[in-house]
């Protein structure tokens, strides 16, 4: 069903909780094709939302073409594209179509904590603020619980946290931030045996802390070169060792290390 009117319902309440999709728009047809110009979609990271711009393949194709912009902070966010439906796609129609594909609320920058504590509470109401997508990981409900509920923070309850690790994009910023160094160790020897490569990736704690986890890495059989791929202590050298005061530290580096990323 392709009806305009429940598309643009949609379209204003994904952009009103600010979730990310793209809007797809068949703009041009020529020849045998699936459905008129002005045929719309949505597609979110999972797949078709609502619309349709022709089934089959060449929804499939457009659906691919729609995520990717999603996934991809690299990417776009507008896109023109021009596909025969036979070449291109792999239809018996011998028809051309042109889709306009326009990505809202992208999550360009995705910051993931291991912990829910206190430190993390306002962490994360500070990152809120921002123009970023938080994943908050921890194995006690009653702490993510304890965190506001917004479309931009997603809860993880994981009584396995380092079993995240696989799943993380390699573009996110990694704290871990959990009740002490007996379970960020445990992270960070799963991201350090895949291999995983971060922008930022720091552990909350001392000086005194970082040499116990560098003992523990090697114990562990992770290189020395690969182990000091981490910050500790985290956040800029400012404010007390309040929790907000703390957060902001954190959240200032962040946005510091996000920025010498772009210009580097």
């Amino acid at each position: 069903m392709n009806d305009p009117s429940l598309v643009l319902e949609k379209m204003a309440e994904l952009d009103g909780q600010r979730l990310p999709f793209v809007s797809v728009t068949l703009v041009e047809a020529v020849g045998s094709t699936p459905q008129d110009v002005g045929a719309k979609m949505l597609v979110d990271s999972r797949g078709l939302v609502v619309g349709t711009v022709g089934g089959g393949r060449v929804e499939r194709k457009a659906i691919d073409e729609g995520r990717s912009l999603l996934e991809s902070p690299d990417a776009p966010r507008c896109r023109l594209v021009t596909w025969n439906l036979q070449t291109d796609v792999g239809m018996t129609c011998g028809g051309v179509v042109k889709l306009f594909f326009e990505a809202y609320q992208r999550r360009g920058w995705s910051v993931v904590l291991f912990g829910a504590g206190h430190v993390a509470q306002a962490l994360v109401r500070l990152l809120l603020t921002l123009d970023c997508h938080i994943t908050c990981i921890d194995p006690r409900r009653e702490w993510l619980d304890r965190l506001p509920d917004s479309p931009r923070l997603q809860k993880r309850l994981e009584t396995q946290p380092e079993s995240v690790v696989d799943e993380l994009a390699d573009s996110a910023f990694v704290l871990c931030m959990t009740m002490g160094h007996r379970t960020d160790r445990p992270i960070l020897e799963r991201i350090f045996q895949r291999g995983r490569r971060f922008p930022y990736l720091g552990v909350i704690g001392s000086e005194a802390k970082r040499k116990v986890l560098l003992r523990e890495l090697a114990e562990a059989g992770i290189d020395e070169a690969t182990a000091r791929q981490f910050e500790c202590p985290i956040g800029l050298p400012l404010g007390s060792n309040e929790p907000a005061e703390i957060a902001l530290s954190v959240a200032a580096q962040l946005v510091q290390q996000r920025d010498a990323a772009k210009t580097a």
